[in-house]
């Protein structure tokens, strides 16, 4: 659902009237849309030197040259695009309004960079993320048959990282070998980087290297991790979950099918670890007369 623009009665400054901004979008109601399936591409428009004093980038963002919008703003055309530079002046603005002559439906976001870390929003740690491909994608490669961690990962990575990443499944032997001829970055087996350490599983190494944490994430890493690690004594929403995903890994043979069907099951998890821990749900609904 498209979301109504703030309405504001004064600028607390100067008194006065302001009217409501639909070319703007506040730090509250971005973070809404942080995480969702329908939340807007974000493009990052700092200039190297605001972006090399703080290399973190908001979740999913990319990061364009704002000099050459008109080479690239074409490319955006019919999207939703949050743009984001350090204070939400002269560069978000003026790029959101080349977007939206190009036909996307983009809007700067107030404050910019500097309100959004203020406000304590996730910011994603880029250090460690893997280098893009020509088409400017992540690239990744695990064990075929996924069914917790294998998906989970995929989920946060395309959710908060990068909403276009490239996952390929194939035989456990073989993932080394295709990470090494298809530039691919491996992930949940023995070895590597991205994998388990310790009691904990891929997500909980993901979720930590990238830099995500937000309760909503660390509640939902727990349920995966027990899941995932067959615990499920850890805490008491593991059992039905692990029920559902290992249901999912029975109804598609193709991988790819499976993960695409999968995401509304962390979509919903997710969700309700952020908004509806404390919503109970009792049936009857009144209580019938003594």
């Amino acid at each position: 659902m498209r979301r109504q623009p703030e309405y504001r009665v004064h600028a607390p400054d100067t008194g006065r009237t302001l009217m409501p901004s639909n070319t703007e979008i506040t730090v509250s109601q971005l973070s809404r849309l942080i995480g969702m399936p329908k939340a807007p591409m974000i493009v990052d428009v700092r200039t190297d030197e605001d972006y090399d004093a703080d290399t973190r980038l908001l979740p999913t963002a990319i990061r364009r040259d704002f000099k050459a919008v008109p080479a690239w703003a074409s490319g955006f055309a019919h999207r939703h695009v949050v743009v984001v530079c350090q204070r939400g002046q002269k560069l978000s603005q003026g790029v959101a309004a080349w977007l939206r002559h190009e036909g996307a439906e983009a809007e700067s976001l107030e404050g910019g960079f500097e309100a959004w870390r203020d406000a304590g929003g996730l910011l994603v740690s880029v250090d460690k993320l893997p280098p893009r491909d020509a088409s400017g994608r992540t690239v990744w490669v695990t064990r075929a048959r996924p069914k917790v961690d294998r998906i989970a990962c995929p989920w946060l990575i395309r959710r908060f990282v990068d909403p276009d990443a490239v996952f390929l499944f194939v035989a456990p032997a073989e993932v080394p070998l295709v990470a090494d001829r298809f530039g691919a970055t491996p992930f949940d087996i023995d070895g590597v980087f991205w994998s388990h350490r310790g009691e904990t599983c891929t997500f909980d190494t993901m979720v930590g290297e990238f830099g995500l944490r937000a309760e909503a994430l660390d509640r939902l890493a727990v349920i995966v991790r027990a899941a995932d690690t067959a615990r499920l004594d850890l805490v008491p929403q593991a059992a039905g979950f692990l029920a559902a995903a290992l249901g999912l890994s029975r109804m598609f043979r193709d991988d790819l099918e499976q993960l695409d069907a999968s995401m509304v099951l962390y979509d919903a998890l997710y969700r309700w670890c952020r908004d509806a821990t404390e919503e109970t749900h009792n049936w009857p609904s009144t209580t019938k007369p003594a």
